[in-house]
């Protein structure tokens, strides 16, 4: 077997992913100033989450859970996976040309699911006209995915991870013309959004080819391997499926709040997705090829290893993003959007929202890193199953509480569910022998991550507070004093409690 560089995946992944976060900030800092809270930008969240949500039915549901695995185990095996890789590709277009062509002719009724409250006013029209434009993106960001699929079960990760980079330089770029040229800024904002999907998809079809896979669709065509790919995708897409429910009970009771209520939980949204992205996306897009190559050579020591390490990564930078958020988000979210039309009352209801999420930040990492030890054994069933329960605790949790705390009762809803799916997704893996099991360094070390994590908050609380002359000075340079002080704080205790060892992981990085 020719293993994953696992660690070096981690680091090349996370760091492109990174620098799509700080790229999307600048886009939506850009949102705000242009758009603010108002009508236009509020459409914008509605229309753009579109695509979005059935990319994460075709994407992270049927390629990343369904297709991954089949497809690393016919490379460890020496089978055909190229015309695998073809046939999946076509059947995947044939599907994502109809559900376009179908999406824009009823875009009102999917504009009503997912934000009825904007019935009655201008918000509706706009996002029926923003939708229709920007639905095509999920055509060109799914077939994407599947190129991207194929490179990372072959361990290519760099042109995968840089792909969305485009996205956000894309729409950065159109605003910034737009405005100087005095033209609509969100016209120019939803037009960029399909372009930006077909610079994603040529450069990983690019990549792709070079790497020896150079697809061509053709005719589908129903082969035992489609079969199979379908039996596997369908729990899949019916788990992303419950996803998108939570997602769309979280909108419907914030589009019936107040105005600005999407845009606050959407930027509140964009702030712990830094710390998700980077950590959770690496894993679960490194850790299932990786595992599923494994299991398929039958290395359950190697299975065990892999995991283990990814959930000691995991609790080693989410754990600490968690605290920062919950103790200091106001700071994080008036230095990132509040300018322009984005008031500091617009602000303060976004960081409310930010470190409820910070709560289940955890949650929604581990997620991922539970999630592959099903689908790296071609079970989607079991965690279909556990999502459905996640998602009624969701929407009763959000409903209910809605009528008490308002919008931040999406927030809430959110991480409980968060929550509930791991407990469920840890107590499901007991089944699966030793290679499910966290090895002694992991159960060792995650006491210790968290201490390191609330000392952490203590400085960073003792920190604002000591930095207050500088934040009436530069709200900037006062944030960023903040942050740099709370990294170093970390790394420094993680180092003194013993959570990590910084020899360690040099080391494991020259094995990659």
């Amino acid at each position: 077997m020719n293993p994953i560089r696992l660690l070096r995946g981690f680091v090349t992944v996370g760091g492109w992913t990174l620098m799509s976060r700080i790229l999307g900030f600048v886009r939506d800092a850009l949102i705000a100033a242009f758009l603010g809270a108002g009508p236009a930008a509020e459409a914008f969240v509605v229309a753009f989450s579109l695509p979005n949500m059935f990319r994460r039915f075709f994407a992270e549901g049927t390629l990343n859970v369904a297709f991954v695995p089949l497809f690393s185990k016919k490379v460890e095996a020496g089978e055909d996976a190229r015309a695998f890789a073809e046939d999946t590709l076509s059947a995947l277009a044939a599907m994502l040309l109809v559900l376009t062509v179908a999406a824009m002719i009823f875009m009102p009724a999917l504009v009503t699911v997912m934000a009825a409250g904007f019935i009655g006013d201008a918000r509706f029209d706009l996002a029926v006209d923003y939708g229709r434009v920007t639905f095509p993106y999920v055509l060109f960001i799914s077939l994407g995915a599947l190129f991207s699929g194929v490179l990372n079960a072959t361990g290519r990760f760099a042109a995968a991870a840089a792909a969305p980079v485009l996205l956000n330089v894309i729409l950065s770029g159109a605003m910034i013309v737009a405005a100087r040229m005095g033209a609509d800024v969100g016209r120019a904002l939803i037009w960029a959004v399909p372009v930006a999907g077909v610079a994603q998809l040529s450069v990983v079809w690019v990549a792709a080819a070079k790497a020896g896979f150079s697809l061509r669709p053709r005719l589908p065509r129903m082969t035992p391997e489609m079969k199979r790919l379908l039996i596997l995708a369908g729990p899949a897409a019916l788990a992303g499926g419950v996803v998108q429910i939570n997602l769309l009970v979280g909108r419907q009771v914030a589009s019936f709040s107040q105005e600005g209520a999407l845009q606050y939980l959407n930027l509140a949204d964009r702030l712990y997705q830094l710390p998700l992205g980077v950590v959770a996306i690496a894993i679960g897009i490194v850790l299932l090829p990786d595992l599923a190559r494994r299991l398929q050579a039958g290395d359950s020591a190697g299975a065990r290893d892999a995991y283990s390490r990814a959930f000691e990564f995991a609790l080693l930078l989410t754990v600490p993003a968690a605290v920062a958020l919950i103790v200091i988000p106001e700071p994080l979210i008036s230095f990132l959007f509040q300018r322009g039309m984005f008031t500091p009352e617009d602000a303060q209801k976004t960081a409310w929202a930010v470190a409820i999420y910070g709560l289940g930040l955890p949650a929604f990492v581990l997620q991922k890193v539970l999630q592959p030890l099903y689908f790296a054994r071609e079970d989607t069933r079991t965690p279909f199953r556990l999502a459905v329960v996640a998602m009624v605790i969701n929407a009763v949790a959000a409903v209910g509480l809605s009528f008490v705390i308002g919008f931040y009762a999406a927030a809430v809803a959110t991480s409980l569910a968060a929550w509930t799916m791991v407990a469920l997704l840890w107590r499901g893996k007991k089944s699966m022998g030793e290679g499910a099991h966290l090895d002694a360094r992991a159960i060792r070390r995650a006491p210790r991550v968290l201490a390191a994590s609330v000392a952490m908050g203590v400085v960073l609380y003792a920190l604002e507070y000591l930095l207050g002359p500088v934040f009436d000075l530069s709200r900037g340079l006062g944030t960023l004093m903040l942050v740099a002080g709370g990294i170093v704080a970390y790394f420094t205790l993680a180092q003194m409690f013993g959570a990590m060892r910084f020899g360690e992981l040099k080391r494991s990085m020259r094995r990659g």
